[in-house]
């Protein structure tokens, strides 16, 4: 493998291998400054096993960042399980990744990511407590799509305001690259505001049933012809790397905002899109409606949607806060977005230094 573990800052790697189950997975914790490691378990076919620890650094990262900013209590951590769900998921393969999460004793708390669902949370519950994002009939958040679409909207709300003056959508024409678990919801909300919705996705399926919904919402072949639209905002939903220097290149957009994590292509990106005028709103602060959904499960009092959905609300207050600190520090979004987060960890991070006594 080319990726080494050392040459990133995460505190612990875990590789979980159950071999009669066929699980091979591996746990990434970045930060525990702010508490456990809070983020969902994504399962993939990935290439190569240094493409799935790649992609866990990156995410388990992402989420110590997205965090912080949401002004949860809750560090940073992901898992990927290699494989593909639609052929590998078992019941067995599930329980075994419960009892590799359980391990940790509480240092990391999975949740749902791309390829894993709450009906999947239930089983994995079945070997560890240490699991958000489980169905409604548990006592638990359901679908955190809808909130993470929900922050999705209110950072594109907020970003519209950076950007016009005006934080409404209505006449606006955005593009939705992506209308799974949160594409489909982002769509809803924007066209309750009347904005203009152009969408792309591979899956078939789930354009026709957006478009069954949805007739005004326009349809385009590909990413590639999405981009290429006139547009005034472009919401990558789909999986990381969106925006390469080609897409920037040919992006006609004045706002980008979407669900995707980690959606610079390199380090570089955010300054392209600065130096074009574009409005990038960094993913990790406005995708974290749904992480903000899944944590208020640990909440003694049990979960409350109407709880999570007011916090999620400050998604535009912070995703604002962001944008003008990079306007006033004359440096990226995204190096404001991580400037923002890192104080906080430092900030709240510090006090477990203050002993207490047990």
């Amino acid at each position: 493998m080319t990726t080494s573990v050392f040459a990133h800052p995460h505190e612990q790697v875990v590789f979980c291998h159950d071999e009669a189950s066929g699980l091979r997975a591996i746990i990434g914790l970045h930060s525990t400054a702010l508490g456990p490691g809070l983020g969902g378990t994504r399962f993939h076919p990935y290439a190569s096993e240094a493409d799935a620890l790649a992609d866990v650094l990156a995410l388990s990262q992402g989420m110590a960042y997205k965090n912080a900013l949401a002004g949860l209590d809750l560090g940073g951590g992901k898992a990927v399980i290699i494989g593909d769900p639609r052929t590998q998921k078992t019941e067995a393969l599930l329980r075994a990744y419960g009892r590799m999460v359980e391990s940790l004793n509480g240092r990391y708390y999975t949740a749902c990511d791309v390829g894993t669902f709450s009906p999947d949370m239930d089983v994995i519950a079945r070997e560890t407590s240490y699991v958000t994002g489980r169905t409604v009939e548990h006592g638990g958040a359901g679908d955190s799509s809808v909130l993470t679409a929900f922050g999705v909207y209110q950072g594109m709300r907020a970003s519209a305001q950076h950007a016009w003056g005006s934080p409404s959508l209505a006449g606006r024409t955005v593009g939705v690259a992506g209308v799974g678990k949160v594409g489909k919801h982002l769509v809803e909300h924007l066209v309750a505001e009347d904005a203009s919705v152009v969408v792309t996705d591979v899956d078939t399926a789930a354009i026709e049933l957006l478009t069954a919904r949805f007739p005004q919402v326009r349809v385009v072949a590909s990413t590639e012809a999405l981009v290429a639209e006139p547009l005034d905002v472009y919401a990558p939903c789909a999986l990381g790397r969106a925006l390469s220097d080609d897409v920037v290149d040919v992006l006609s957009a004045r706002v980008v905002c979407g669900g995707a994590n980690n959606q610079l292509a390199h380090d570089g990106t955010a300054k392209l899109l600065t130096e074009k005028g574009v409005v990038y709103a960094p993913d990790y602060c406005v995708n974290a409606g749904g992480v903000i959904q899944v944590a208020d499960e640990l909440d003694p009092q049990g979960f409350s949607f109407e709880r999570a959905k007011a916090r999620a609300t400050g998604i535009f207050d912070t995703t604002l806060a962001v944008l003008d600190r990079a306007s006033s520090e004359s440096i990226t979004t995204a190096e404001a977005a991580d400037r923002q987060a890192e104080q906080r960890m430092r900030d709240v991070g510090r006090l477990g230094q203050i002993h207490l006594p047990r």
